[in-house]
């Protein structure tokens, strides 16, 4: 799977984590930045992740700042993106069952490195169900 990454200058070193982590699991990252700690806006990267994914240049997409709200919220500005913030497992895994989403973002002031993988690996290993869960992301989209 190709995964677009982005994060905001609070995150850069557990983007860095997570990617490493994806290429072990066998996804071919793409960085869509920073690449420094200098200081710089998380609405920039929330957004060239979520054109990537909407434009298909990826398959899915993670976001990380400080707590994974704002860079969501950017992301879900995008038409196309469902982008859902997380901080265990589980709603992580539902988020991709029940409502199909297609960027992950979590806080790298909320959660550390370790539960980030966990989460980043419940995400990527849960399948969409479908059926009355697909009529309901009709009703989200407005289709």
């Amino acid at each position: 799977m190709k995964i677009a990454i982005g994060s905001d200058h609070v995150a850069v070193e557990l983007k860095s984590v997570i990617s490493a982590y994806l290429e072990e699991l066998g996804h071919e990252v793409v960085d869509y930045g920073p690449q420094t700690a200098e200081p710089t806006d998380y609405p920039k990267y929330g957004k060239l992740v979520a054109e990537a994914v909407a434009g298909k240049q990826a398959d899915a997409g993670i976001l990380i700042c400080g707590t994974g709200v704002g860079i969501s919220i950017s992301a879900n500005k995008v038409k196309g993106i469902r982008a859902v913030v997380c901080s265990e497992p589980y709603s992580a895994q539902l988020s991709k069952q029940h409502n199909n989403t297609n960027i992950l973002a979590f806080g790298a002031r909320v959660v550390g490195s370790e539960l980030a993988k966990m989460i980043v690996k419940a995400w990527l290993d849960a399948e969409f169900e479908g059926e009355r869960h697909a009529d309901r992301i009709a009703m989200i989209e407005g289709t």
